[in-house]
């Protein structure tokens, strides 16, 4: 079995609350998100998401994941798989660290299966729509407490 692991983080000046309402406002998502271009469904665990990907260059790509942790103001994780499990599974994860008025947001996906040992170079495309939805989400989290 093959693990890749990305993991990014920016730090928002906003209080948890304000970054955790924003990330769980799919309906908002096509406003402002570069990455995450929609989504569908409820951030609560054993739920099932409807989620459209945009990578840099290529078309969108959906899949239905399961949320795996909804914990208010601090984490929201969902596990998806492309074709049969095992062959190319993803954990996606968001944190939100409280640091006393601002946020550490980490934004990351552990990907695990039989194919993800022939995938590199989206793997760098992968990290690049992270670091522009955190980029994005820093900018309407900080914008809207102004």
């Amino acid at each position: 079995m093959f693990e890749r692991y990305i993991e990014t983080a920016i730090d928002i000046m906003a209080p948890p609350e304000r970054v955790w309402a924003i990330l769980t406002d799919f309906a908002a998502y096509p406003s402002w998100n570069p990455y995450i271009v929609s989504a569908y469904g409820k951030p609560a665990a054993g739920a099932w998401l409807e989620v459209h990907i945009q990578r840099r260059g290529r078309r969108t790509m959906m899949f239905r994941p399961t949320v795996l942790v909804a914990d208010v103001n601090r984490e929201l994780r969902w596990r998806g798989r492309l074709l049969i499990p095992g062959m190319f599974n993803g954990e996606h994860f968001f944190r939100i660290e409280d640091r006393s008025g601002t946020v550490h947001f980490v934004h990351g996906q552990a990907f695990s299966g039989l194919l993800v040992g022939l995938i590199r170079g989206p793997l760098s495309a992968t990290r690049a729509g992270f670091e522009a939805m955190n980029t994005a989400l820093k900018e309407r989290a900080e914008r809207s407490g102004a």
